[in-house]
């Protein structure tokens, strides 16, 4: 997943907010154009790993408590919001993207890698069918087949490039295996 967090990470620029920031695995992937990022992080023990990452980062990184449904920042705030892995497991997609929205300046940038719903109907049926039954309560109230693209559009963003692929690369694919990276623009208004 690295060449892709790289790929995703490599045209942002400014003040930044990661939001959903894990244990820190993008942090040494932001380019030297970022001035300084603001990684929020609801976990407390992925946010004690996400610190030591911090301390290793090519760019200073302050790491917080909050969560993408209420983010801790004024609005208009940030050049750029990043988010890896993260819509899937938000509790209200929609709140999440208008908090993002709220926090980044307009014409600044969502930066996003995520996996998406399937196109193919099959793993799209395998999808709806984990996500109803045991999916969100296994693996942390992540679903398989949301359609965070469509989502991040209806929130009063622009694609402005959108990269589809899959992950891992097999032949049998799980239902997390159709992913997308990307950049949006605020628009300024939802």
């Amino acid at each position: 997943m690295a060449d892709h967090r790289r790929r995703f990470l490599g045209d942002v620029a400014g003040r930044v907010l990661e939001i959903g920031a894990g244990n820190g695995l993008n942090f040494s992937h932001y380019p030297a154009m970022v001035t300084s990022v603001r990684a929020v992080e609801p976990e407390p023990h992925l946010r004690t790993s996400a610190r030591r990452a911090a301390a290793q980062a090519p760019v200073p990184i302050t790491v917080v408590a909050g969560t993408a449904e209420h983010l801790p920042a004024a609005d208009d705030e940030y050049d750029a919001v990043v988010v890896s892995l993260t819509l899937c497991s938000v509790a209200d997609q929609s709140r999440a993207l208008a908090e993002i929205g709220r926090v980044l300046r307009p014409g600044g940038t969502l930066h996003f890698l995520e996996h998406v719903r399937a196109e193919g109907a099959a793993l799209r049926q395998i999808q709806r069918v984990v996500d109803a039954t045991f999916w969100p309560l296994v693996f942390g109230g992540c679903h398989a087949g949301r359609d965070t693209v469509a989502a991040i559009v209806r929130s009063g963003f622009t694609i402005d490039r959108l990269h589809h692929f899959v992950f891992p690369d097999s032949r049998v694919q799980l239902p997390t295996s159709p992913h997308v990276d990307g950049v949006a623009i605020w628009k300024g208004t939802a």
